[in-house]
């Protein structure tokens, strides 16, 4: 399986911020949409990703008050990203050794989605099921040997 199958599976849809948003609003929009990440946009571009991890380091930071402090203050400039032709064992290595929940996926500078490691376990759990199926009906339907 492959990242891009990943990807059309769970569908394209951005959730995004600027870096000149002010980080309470980021959360809030987290805290709306249940989720972990948002991509942050500048000019039509990724500029970066917000995740959870950088929310809780801004309010360790700001002793748990971040006021007027701004996504871009906190974002990861330079996020790992994964390409679409990855195989999903290398995505699941590459997420592992960068300590990434959230990965950008992008094809020649082209942002297609972000994938979840949630994204990347339900997709492979998804594929046993349908594997451990065909295999139980193989094995249903064998020929028994009928000798006379």
């Amino acid at each position: 399986m492959q990242v891009r199958e990943i990807i059309n599976l769970k569908g394209g849809t951005l959730f995004t911020s600027t870096p000149q948003q002010l980080l309470s609003a980021a959360v809030d929009t987290m805290a709306d949409l249940d989720v972990g990440s948002l991509v942050v946009m500048d000019a039509g571009k990724m500029a970066g990703m917000l995740t959870f991890r950088e929310v809780l380091k801004a309010l360790k930071t700001h002793n748990a008050c971040p006021v007027g402090v701004t996504v871009g203050e906190v974002m990861v400039t330079d996020p790992v990203i994964a390409e679409p032709q990855m195989e999903v064992n290398e995505l699941r290595q590459l997420m592992l050794e960068s300590h990434s929940r959230y990965m950008p996926v992008v094809e020649a500078g082209t942002l297609l989605g972000v994938i979840s490691l949630h994204d990347v376990a339900k997709a492979v759990f998804e594929e046993q099921n349908f594997e451990n199926k065909m295999l139980k009906n193989f094995i249903k339907n064998w020929p028994e040997d009928k000798e006379g």
